[in-house]
């Protein structure tokens, strides 16, 4: 989450600024060892790995702020975003790849930082690893996990984030719904907006807009950070030193890295990405193999789809674009991925096995069904009805979609999974896709076809 305005010294250092007034930017840099004692560690590929993590630091916050941007929890001291950043060898292209901060992990073997007491490796929550192992054991996890070499290290706070965007003079975003989140205060109409600090970080950190939760605010992440880029390259920043020394130490001025990220690599990097823009960026999030997977003692975590995971990973090794361009399907675009929407079918007519075919169908196209049909009392609907609590409208909306001539009904209070009554009318399921012009396997989508038009 706040780990998107890191990427922004990245692209701002594309102006090729000045040596003395980068050097005076990096002695502001906090500095840590993740890498200390690693041993084993994947092979180097080409081009440059950052990962970067956001962590749920809030020192700084004033009391006004905490209160008008819902930041009054007790931080959990873990790592709320994760992503990593491959720079091509050619520093023409960027690919960000994010990891949910509830993806199932085993972590290597480690001291705890907080007891000192040795642990086996055992499971948890990828995001827990930096609670109990800082950034050594989140770089470690990571690496095991992907196979890919982490070269560079970069943690921001809450602080960072909105200064960053503050001194930017905000960051444009648009949204075709509206958005409304009441744990972080979010509340955005349909429409283009221009975000500032406090606001920036509502949008990024909401994670209660709709039943995708942390997969849709990773989407809203990467938005972000390709409205950011395209807000840094399109007004006059890179060629503005001081305005770029002033966004340079609001992002560092409170950032973490490790010790071999200094001027040099900003100013070779910087001279190297002197034409970066939106279009020479792609995101994805890891493909997830099984929703809800319960781990003992751990809870509810997202387990990785391992063959398209590894493909993925083996990208970034190869330094070869995620993108893999084909020719546009005939399914409906919608905007909440079928694969991240929960459905129970029932059938609501005298017709036998109806609901079976409905339900094979819904998952067939990707909807998480329950597999399970129930029969409805009475059995005499005649139009297919999609029953769904308001907070999930989105996911009602593509799931009415793959339902032609469906109709939504609204009820609070029905939770997270939506329920399909199939009526006389229903004949067969409709494809639907996520609205990424070319989605491959990945998701993966460019900064340019995410900005605002």
């Amino acid at each position: 989450m706040r780990a998107v305005t890191t990427l922004s010294v990245v692209v701002l250092a594309s102006a090729g600024i000045g040596h003395a007034v980068v050097t005076s930017i990096d002695a502001d840099i906090a500095r840590v060892d993740p890498f200390k004692d690693m041993k084993n560690r994947p092979r180097a590929g080409h081009g440059m790995n950052v990962l970067l993590v956001g962590t749920d630091g809030r020192d700084h916050i004033t009391a006004a702020e905490r209160r008008a941007y819902r930041l009054g929890g007790a931080p959990c001291h873990c790592t709320d975003t994760i992503m990593i950043v491959h720079i091509s060898e050619d520093r023409e292209r960027a690919s960000v790849v994010s990891l949910p901060r509830d993806s199932y992990a085993v972590t290597p073997e480690h001291t705890d930082r907080t007891t000192g007491e040795r642990h086996n490796g055992h499971p948890l929550k990828i995001n827990a690893a930096y609670a109990e192992g800082g950034p050594n054991l989140t770089v470690r996890t990571v690496e095991n996990m992907t196979h890919v070499k982490i070269d560079h290290y970069l943690e921001v706070d809450f602080t960072s984030f909105m200064k960053t965007v503050d001194v930017l003079g905000g960051v444009r975003i648009c949204t075709a719904e509206p958005l409304k989140d009441t744990y972080t205060g979010l509340d955005l109409p349909p429409g283009p907006h221009v975000l500032r600090g406090g606001p920036a970080l509502q949008y990024v950190r909401a994670r209660h807009v709709d039943g995708a939760s942390d997969l849709s605010r990773m989407q809203r992440q990467q938005l972000f950070l390709a409205a950011l880029i395209e807000r840094a390259t399109s007004s006059g920043i890179l060629l503005n030193p001081m305005k770029f020394r002033d966004v340079a130490r609001a992002v560092l001025g409170s950032v973490r890295a490790d010790k071999g990220f200094g001027t040099a690599e900003l100013l070779d990097l910087g001279r190297a990405m002197r034409n970066f823009s939106p279009s020479s960026s792609e995101f994805t999030t890891v493909p997830i193999g099984q929703m809800g997977y319960a781990v003992k003692g751990v809870g509810s975590t997202l387990k990785w789809d391992t063959a398209k995971a590894g493909r993925l990973f083996r990208s970034l090794r190869d330094d070869r674009p995620l993108s893999v361009h084909r020719p546009r399907s005939k399914a409906v675009r919608v905007e909440v991925p079928p694969q991240q929407i929960r459905v129970q079918v029932e059938n609501g007519t005298n017709t036998a096995g109806l609901g079976r075919r409905a339900d094979a169908g819904l998952a067939a196209t990707g909807f998480r069904t329950t597999r399970m049909p129930t029969t409805a009392a009475g059995r005499s609907v005649k139009r297919t009805v999609v029953v769904h609590d308001p907070r999930w409208d989105r996911s009602a909306k593509s799931l009415s979609a793959a339902l032609p001539g469906s109709e939504l009904r609204a009820v609070a209070g029905l939770g997270p999974t939506l329920k399909v009554i199939v009526g006389t009318d229903f004949r067969q399921v409709r494809k639907v896709r996520a609205q990424d012009p070319y989605p491959g396997e990945s998701g993966v989508v460019s900064g340019d076809q995410v900005v605002c038009s």
